[in-house]
């Protein structure tokens, strides 16, 4: 359930919410008509649950495949393995991590702390038939706003009696001006569980946008509304993606220490058992289960991989190379992103968690490279060449996102489950579980919503109201920028002075 909402919210608005706190209260709920339940089950059915609704994450990437016109659905085994596969990776990537990230450091991890407070709080009055703060009044709670947001969205997108947005556009001299305003229950919702920090920034930046770079770049007289969509569409959000991909190398920068312990410690636990704590609240899983899973799911990646290029047409030996490649990269990537998604998870929740700046690292990095490869095989002089090797692109990098997201989701419960006594190896299997449940549900949904929406430049059939359509605007910008790299059309100027304000922005040790 919340894999399929989380998957229609980045869709139509480019933001997914973590469903760790939400899927607790659910949880709790539930169980409370069990007898004998207790907070480690809660704990469980919420790590669980997290990951799936983590892993919709998956949608910044693979609609962009659509839009580029190489897919014309949404071909579910490969989407299942890659998400699977990657998620699983993210899930062992940071196991090493846990030790030094969760149980030594001070990272607030507001929203791990906070399910866990939740968790508390439901166990306490668990022998409260009627108390305020008791599972069943919060189960309640979220029967009415689930009914009353359902029957807005009815009213909005199904009979479309009530309008959910509204949007002015002006000029003032040459500059041009565009506000607009939105109904929906859906990012009322979420708003509340991103919390005032992320509303915050959001806010910000669409000001910096909308009343900065739009204004500022615009210049036109015609059609004042499409025009600014289009400025900012082609210009101003390459400001956002490159001052995103300065915040997100330096955390990585900044995490190379913490990954290297968390290494040494996982390490050196594995050689000396004895020297392990025998509480149970210490055991990981060890590492030659996280090594032989690793192993399995690079076998799984190079085949799905191998399903996808194959079908290009170009030599056996042309496939394998660039299947070796993408996976190589993916690996790479994907190992020195959870360290840093981890990290960012544990200083301001998942939710506000720079995946967006992630996957743009990643387009440049894996599109540079292939670039080069391409180069040097000629792959750009065939028909198609450069359409594939950007659907390439994109198939690396949902792999390097599945791990980042994942990875970013494991710290928070990882933290959850550390509070209220959870063994860590249950945990972390529980999680795997979680990223096998939520692939199946993602290729499925994004079919449904496809054929009932749409997706901007991307319609299934004809006739269909192009209003409707979700605009599914990161995927649009990964594979916007991939493509440019490849045909040598991207707007780098812009890029370039993203960078530059996000290398003047203060970092969290200024601003404490």
């Amino acid at each position: 359930m919340f894999t399929a909402a989380n998957v229609y919210l980045g869709l139509k608005v480019g933001l997914t919410f973590a469903s760790s706190i939400p899927a607790a209260v659910i949880s709790m709920a539930v169980l409370k008509f069990f007898k004998g339940s207790n907070i480690l089950e809660n704990n469980m059915v919420q790590t669980q649950a997290s990951a799936a609704g983590c892993l919709s994450s998956i949608i910044f990437v693979l609609p962009g495949m659509l839009m580029l016109g190489y897919w014309q659905g949404f071909p579910f085994w490969q989407i299942m393995l890659i998400c699977a596969a990657g998620g699983i990776l993210g899930v062992i990537f940071t196991i090493p991590l846990r030790q030094v990230m969760v149980v030594e450091s001070k990272l607030p991890y507001p929203e791990g702390v906070a399910a866990a407070e939740i968790l508390k709080a439901g166990d306490a009055h668990s022998n409260q038939e009627e108390c305020a703060t008791s599972p069943k009044e919060g189960m309640r709670l979220i029967v009415r706003g689930g009914a009353l947001s359902g029957i807005m969205a009815l009213l909005t997108g199904g009979f479309r009696v009530v309008a959910d947005s509204v949007a002015v556009t002006f000029n003032a001299g040459a500059a041009i001006f565009n506000l607009q305003f939105g109904f929906s229950f859906a990012l009322l919702g979420a708003g509340f569980l991103v919390g005032i920090t992320g509303g915050i920034a959001m806010m910000v930046g669409t000001i910096i946008a909308w009343c900065g770079g739009v204004p500022i770049i615009a210049d036109s007289g015609v059609d004042l509304s499409s025009y600014a969509v289009q400025v900012w569409a082609t210009k101003v959000r390459y400001i956002g993606a490159g001052c995103i991909a300065v915040a997100a190398i330096w955390v990585l920068f900044k995490l190379a220490k913490p990954l290297i312990d968390g290494m040494k410690m996982s390490v050196v636990a594995f050689k000396s058992k004895d020297s392990i704590p025998r509480e149970r609240i210490f055991h990981d899983l060890s590492l030659k289960t996280m090594l032989w899973i690793s192993f399995a799911m690079l076998v799984i990646l190079s085949l799905t991989m191998w399903s996808f290029v194959v079908d290009s047409g170009f030599s056996f030996g042309l496939c394998l190379l660039l299947v070796f490649i993408s996976i190589i990269l993916a690996y790479v990537i994907g190992f020195l992103v959870a360290a840093a998604c981890g990290y960012m998870a544990g200083l301001i929740g998942s939710s506000s968690s720079p995946i967006s700046g992630i996957c743009i690292i990643s387009v440049i990095v894996v599109s540079a490279i292939l670039l080069g490869v391409g180069n040097l095989t000629g792959i750009f002089e065939s028909a198609g060449g450069t359409k594939f090797m950007t659907a390439l692109v994109m198939m690396t990098v949902a792999i390097v996102l599945a791990i980042s997201a994942i990875s970013n989701d494991n710290m928070q419960d990882l933290k959850t489950g550390y509070l209220v006594g959870a063994t860590p190896w249950r945990q972390q299997v529980a999680l795997i579980i979680g990223c096998i449940v939520g692939a199946f549900v993602i290729a499925p949904v994004l079919e449904l919503l496809y054929q009932a929406y749409g997706f901007t430049g991307a319609m299934p059939r004809e006739g269909m109201d192009p209003s409707l359509a979700l605009s599914a605007p990161q995927a649009n910008l990964m594979a916007t920028i991939a493509d440019g790299i490849f045909t040598h059309q991207l707007e780098w100027t812009y890029v370039i002075i993203g960078t530059v304000l996000g290398v003047s922005q203060p970092t969290e040790k200024d601003l404490i």
